[in-house]
């Protein structure tokens, strides 16, 4: 297996372990605040508490945030398998999941503008962690050297 494209002077793995975890931070303050029946800080902006309160904020009684803590460990573990091995099927899987993830992300953002009328900042830096890791995932993925990871 070759190694990929660096981006600057980091392996593209480092970056996706960084926004991974990054996302985590943000899915767990959340993630935290809702199990303890709390509302999230949103300084002088607002739109958190809203969405928190919305019923869009659980699937299931499970806080939607709790998914995302999932999401993002999942993600970070298979970015750092990628990273130790340059085994191509751990990228294929971050690049899955992350598309899959940016996908829900896409509704979420949709209900919140169309549906809920508030935007919660919280919410929205995850979002944008997601679709950064989907496309350093996508741009590694489609710059790898041909028939690489084709049963992946």
């Amino acid at each position: 297996m070759t190694s990929p494209q660096r981006i600057g002077r980091f392996h593209p793995a480092v970056i996706l372990m960084a926004l991974d975890a990054f996302g985590l931070v943000v899915a767990s303050y959340l993630s935290y605040v809702e199990l303890q029946g709390q509302l999230p800080y949103c300084g002088p902006l607002s739109g958190c508490e809203t969405v928190a309160l919305s019923e869009y904020a659980k699937v299931g009684g499970v806080p939607v945030a709790v998914f995302g803590v999932g999401l993002s460990i999942t993600l970070f573990v298979f970015a750092f398998i990628w990273w130790r091995t340059n085994e191509t099927w751990a990228l294929a899987i971050h690049y899955g999941l992350s598309l899959v993830g940016t996908l829900f992300e896409v509704y979420f953002t949709f209900v919140e503008l169309f549906v809920i009328h508030a935007v919660c900042i919280w919410c929205a830096l995850y979002g944008i962690s997601l679709v950064a890791r989907f496309l350093v995932a996508l741009w590694v993925w489609t710059r790898r050297p041909k028939g690489e990871g084709a049963t992946a």
